[in-house]
């Protein structure tokens, strides 16, 4: 019983990250300055890893130079670079459309990096998470912009291959230490890119501000500590079902801060939305269960 618990406990502790990620699209689209994803991106992370860095002051030893140095790239730099191109030009249902498929990247990297072969069942969760984020937020007015589709698959392909990464090597460092690092790296990748490419921002409002402190700490700092958390604590493709949570936040928040439209067909997405990330995490736990039988 204290197993399930803890187990439980676990899962809703990483279900934080993407409910706060959720909330990255209308941050982004409302509070930021505009025409600047990369920058925004850059210096989501940079700052708060950073301080976290120095506070800690730890730096990483031997081959987790260039562990690190990938995942922090994947994670966090190409990721969130990807990821605010995506929030940009395109309406946050139809960005979190398209990064839904992460699951079942996620299954197919697990799969070939670290030989867990996918039940049936894992993999009709994860089309099933696809196609009901595709009901929630995909309406016939939704605008496809072909940069941002891209933008947003690569990014779920990115992170995907990132969170599989996470779980193969094992950090050898404290949780606050993994994620600084990577925040720091994520920031520093994007940093020249951006400001190469977009400028720097000429003006930063109060509102900018405060939007540029709560995702550098809450969204970026916290969030990824748990998700990197829950990596270590469940299996890889168990953690990237939740992520699938994001859309439905995205969408809730849509209703009832802009006005956006919801329709009961939304209820089903959610419904089915929901029901595989139940599925997901069944199949993960029942194949854990069953390595550890067989042992």
């Amino acid at each position: 019983m204290k197993t399930a618990n803890v187990r439980l406990s676990d899962v809703l502790l990483t279900a934080l990250a993407p409910m706060t990620w959720g909330t990255t699209y209308v941050v982004a689209t409302e509070f930021l300055p505009p025409n600047h994803p990369l920058l925004v991106a850059s210096l989501r992370s940079l700052p708060i890893g950073i301080l976290l860095t120095a506070w800690l002051r730890q730096l990483p030893q031997g081959i987790w130079w260039w562990r690190i140095l990938l995942l922090g790239s994947l994670n966090i730099g190409i990721f969130q670079g990807l990821l605010f191109i995506a929030a940009y030009r395109l309406p946050g249902g139809v960005a979190a459309t398209a990064g839904a498929i992460q699951p079942l990247l996620v299954v197919l990297f697990s799969w070939l990096i670290l030989q867990e072969k996918p039940s049936k069942l894992s993999i009709v969760a994860a089309i099933a998470g696809f196609v009901g984020v595709g009901v929630l937020v995909l309406g016939p007015s939704a605008r496809l912009d072909s940069v941002g589709i891209f933008a947003a698959i690569a990014g779920a392909a990115v992170m995907g291959l990132g969170t599989v990464l996470v779980k193969l090597w094992k950090r050898p460092v404290s949780l606050l230490v993994f994620t600084a690092w990577q925040l720091v790296v994520g920031g520093i990748v994007l940093l020249p890119i951006a400001l190469v490419i977009e400028g720097p921002i000429t003006y930063v409002s109060t509102t900018n501000l405060l939007a540029f402190v709560y995702l550098g700490l809450v969204g970026t700092g916290v969030a990824y500590a748990l998700w990197f958390r829950g990596i270590d604590q469940l299996k890889a493709s168990a953690v990237s079902y939740l992520g699938l949570i994001s859309p439905v936040v995205a969408t809730i928040i849509g209703f009832l801060l802009l006005d956006q439209a919801f329709t009961p067909i939304q209820l089903i997405g959610i419904a089915i939305v929901l029901m595989s990330v139940f599925i997901g995490q069944r199949t993960s736990q029942l194949r854990q269960s069953s390595t550890k039988h067989n042992l």
